[in-house]
């Protein structure tokens, strides 16, 4: 008779193999393919993205018409690329955010955990399920992206980033959802609170800047430039300019004084923008040719000036006549100093994919068998 080693769960938790990871993936998997709401779904899908990218199309091709068709092509795509994540991001949470509870409830997941698998191979198992499922809500989304791309004005170099950071961004929102799972015993918080967490990420974190600006404007004493008449000069005292003509036909030209002004230091908070998923996408993706008036060149350029903070001299000059010229130059000038910056994605994309190894790692933690402590009513064969 064969010895029966009994080997403590501590070393076992994290043991992963090919196997193992294939057993438990098919098995979700199969068991959503017998459910038909999930083929609904992505009927429902295919058909909403359909009808909006139809209606996208209809509406620029009619307001740009006299525009260049590649930039009208380019703003196209950023839109479909926004659409396809904004709507991945609320569907993907249904597809794990009960994996493990629901499994629980069901008294599925005792039966796993009695076998020889571990409990890292059922986590990334239920995830690797999961994220399939999200890839196939991509690819019914892949023939509306082709098509913005071949409008013209987006590199291919572009698409493909663009495509690869979707398929990473819709595994860390299933992530999400298999830790809530995990650490929750009803189905309802767990996708309550994974749907709360993407749009903390989401949306939250744009409008938490937002609110923390106040915070760091000051009033400083700065360069500052302004259409004035001719004849004007700077009283210092009154923080104004003074005109010395009655009838104020003077001409107007554009003149420097030093005052104090409102200036926001965009660049000790800025961090904040970095991980949220639309930045990611914006800052990745290569800027196309021309003058980038797309949505993701247009959030790359405002997020980059943001982290150069205002500029030493604010500009209230018009753009007209002679001053044409010297504003073209600093603008010029701007644009260097944001190419010279470091990327923002690779900070954007660490932060989420350390977000979803957080929670994959938790799952995994709450999957070990025998469990220390099980939440009240759980139900456990």
């Amino acid at each position: 008779m064969s010895e029966i080693v009994d080997t403590p769960p501590g070393p076992r938790t994290w043991q992963v193999s090919w196997t193992g990871l294939r057993t438990v993936a098919v098995l979700e998997l199969r068991q959503r393919v017998r459910s038909t709401r999930w083929i609904t779904i992505l009927v429902i899908w295919a058909l909403l993205l359909g009808a909006m990218t139809t209606l996208l199309h209809l509406a620029f091709r009619r307001l740009g018409q006299g525009g260049e068709s590649e930039e009208v092509g380019a703003i196209i795509f950023g839109l479909i690329v926004y659409l396809v994540l904004s709507l991945g991001s609320l569907i993907s949470p249904a597809l794990s955010a009960t994996s493990v509870n629901g499994d629980r409830s069901a008294g599925v997941l005792a039966t796993l955990q009695t076998t020889l698998l571990t409990p890292a191979e059922i986590a990334l198992g239920k995830l690797g399920a999961a994220w399939l499922t999200a890839l196939a809500f991509l690819a019914v989304a892949l023939p509306f992206l082709g098509w913005g791309f071949l409008d013209g004005g987006t590199p291919p170099g572009r698409f493909l980033i663009t495509l690869t950071l979707l398929a990473v961004m819709l595994l860390v929102v299933c992530a999400v959802g298999l830790g809530w799972s995990a650490i929750t015993s009803r189905t309802t918080s767990s996708a309550v609170l994974t749907y709360l967490t993407i749009t903390f990420v989401g949306v939250g974190l744009p409008v938490l800047f937002f609110m923390l600006a106040p915070l760091v404007t000051t009033t400083e004493r700065r360069t500052v430039r302004d259409m004035v008449s001719q004849s004007a000069v700077w009283d210092p005292r009154g923080q104004v300019w003074m005109s010395n003509e009655m009838n104020g036909d003077s001409p107007m030209v554009c003149r420097e004084s030093f005052q104090e002004t409102t200036v926001t230091h965009s660049e000790r908070i800025w961090w904040l923008l970095a991980g949220n998923p639309f930045v990611v996408l914006a800052d990745a993706s290569p800027m196309p040719d021309g003058n980038g008036d797309d949505i993701l060149s247009s959030i790359r350029t405002n997020v980059r000036d943001l982290r150069l903070g205002a500029p030493a001299v604010q500009d209230r000059c018009a753009d007209w006549g002679r001053m044409r010229a010297e504003n073209a130059a600093q603008q010029e000038k701007r644009q260097k100093q944001r190419q010279a910056l470091n990327a923002t994605w690779p900070y954007g994309l660490a932060v989420n994919l350390l977000l979803g190894t957080t929670f994959t790692a938790v799952a995994i933690r709450r999957l070990r068998a025998p469990a220390a402590k099980l939440p009240r009513g759980t139900r456990v064969a």
